[in-house]
């Protein structure tokens, strides 16, 4: 790995790997950026992040479950995000999905802290029969970024202190 990948990589993981997220359009970046990795390397969806960011208007799930056929060309024609149909269209349809669950929970973060607490593979199907291209280690690694399956960090990890306090999903006592 080069420098620059390891600072990437040391930035996203001291700081947001397995950290609790409770905003809801920072939990559709994380969603959508996992998807995006796909096939390619965690380190181009990092250093792409700011170009995703502005490309889909903050992760605004309303603005983007909003987009029409010229949001899909303007973004295929985006070169600092990932031009790929389907997962630019897998981000519109999850956006959507995202707004009918916060209508029927609150919030995003309401429907996934009810599903708590599951298994890898229970949270792999669930979100397969919910969510549009979001396949086992997508999911996985959206559930354990986010904080609702520990293994981000261990437990002689300097920054797993710091994601206890963060109160992932996974240290709750139920």
């Amino acid at each position: 790995m080069k420098p620059g990948e390891k600072q990437v990589h040391k930035i996203y993981h001291d700081t947001q790997y397995g950290f609790a997220i409770d905003d809801d359009d920072e939990l559709f970046c994380r969603l959508v950026l996992e998807i995006n990795q796909a096939g390619l390397s965690w380190t181009t969806i990092l250093n792409k992040q700011e170009g995703f960011r502005k490309a889909y208007h903050n992760f605004s799930i309303k603005k983007v479950a909003a987009y029409k056929d010229k949001d899909v060309d303007r973004l295929m024609n985006d070169a600092a995000i990932i031009r790929n149909r389907l997962k630019i269209n897998a981000a519109i349809q999850n956006a959507k999905t995202i707004l009918l669950l916060q209508k029927q929970y609150g919030s995003f973060k309401n429907w996934l802290t009810q599903q708590h607490p599951k298994t890898k593979e229970e949270w792999t199907k669930l979100f397969k029969t919910t969510f549009t291209f979001t396949g086992g280690e997508i999911v996985n690694e959206f559930i354990v970024s986010t904080g609702y399956l520990p293994g981000a960090h261990d437990r002689g990890c300097p920054v797993y202190k710091n994601v206890l306090t963060s109160k992932p999903m996974w240290n709750e006592k139920h």
